[in-house]
């Protein structure tokens, strides 16, 4: 499931939001706090984050569960509102951006197991078109080959005929993944995606993640719980825990400085860092 030579899917996005500098700031986030309001005021999850996505790099998001992650990325598509500070897209502040304008610039895949039962496979793929034709409108040639480069690149042209409650989790997760990819944007942000894969799967998707942002100067962020995957080939990390807050780095860095034994203690697991992988104990 590797890169396609020539492939043109990914063109970058219409001009009026410029040329994309590989490494360049594309998210910024400033002062930032998420989580929740309710009858008792704000229920912030994570506080204070400043931080930056670059285009070019793939960036995963790790912790425990409950420490915020899809939060944050709720946020960081603009489903959410922030509780306190701001999350600039390409240096407008997110709420500036009309619905409209923000599918066109990030494209997401969330766990959230959509129904889609009477449709096909190909018909959602289709649908990562619509910020362009409108939901119900007509695809051009150039929409149905951009569609079907989606489809191979995650592996499910075989598919593209079959109903999306005949398939398997996995199938419908990599069915998710091309419609982000056919959507054509120059930031993905995707929750969990390797869910519901095989092993073999998960190292294909994060080997494509990867070339996408390398190849493609795309922003991708990621959260998952496939640490050995993602210390392998992501460009930076970012560990998130309600207590010890965000820490961000490489996978060296972090593997060097003891963070990842400390942000993942727990009895049974460790990290080594010699082999930069985490061991169950017994």
């Amino acid at each position: 499931m590797g890169y396609t030579a020539g492939i043109f899917i990914f063109a970058p996005i219409s001009i009026i939001y410029g040329v994309i500098m590989q490494n360049h700031p594309v998210i910024e986030l400033k002062n930032l706090s998420v989580g929740y309001k309710d009858r008792r005021g704000d229920a912030a999850v994570i506080s204070g984050i400043d931080a930056s996505l670059h285009s070019g790099e793939l960036t995963c998001l790790l912790g425990q569960n409950g420490a915020g992650k899809s939060t944050l990325l709720r946020t960081l598509c603009g489903f959410q509102p922030a509780l306190t500070g701001e999350v600039m897209v390409f240096g407008r502040s997110i709420s500036d951006y009309s619905e409209g304008d923000l599918s066109k610039i990030i494209g997401v895949v969330l766990t959230d197991r959509v129904q889609l039962n009477n449709v096909s496979v190909r018909q959602v793929v289709e649908m990562g078109r619509s910020p362009y034709t409108g939901f119900w409108g007509r695809l051009s040639a150039e929409d149905r080959t951009l569609v079907e480069e989606a489809m191979e690149l995650v592996g499910i042209t075989a598919l593209q005929n079959k109903m999306m409650n005949s398939i398997s989790d996995g199938e419908r997760q990599k069915t998710m993944i091309a419609k982000a990819l056919a959507q054509c944007t120059p930031v993905i942000i995707l929750d969990e995606p390797s869910a519901y894969l095989d092993y073999p799967s998960k190292a294909d998707l994060m080997r494509l993640l990867a070339e996408l942002a390398h190849d493609k100067d795309k922003m991708i962020f990621q959260s998952t719980h496939d640490l050995d995957i993602a210390l392998q080939t992501s460009d930076k990390i970012w560990l998130l825990d309600r207590e010890k807050g965000l820490t961000i780095g490489t996978p060296a860095s972090l593997s060097d400085n003891g963070e990842f034994n400390r942000y993942f203690d727990r009895n049974g697991l460790t990290f080594r860092p010699e082999g930069k992988r985490f061991e169950v104990v017994v």
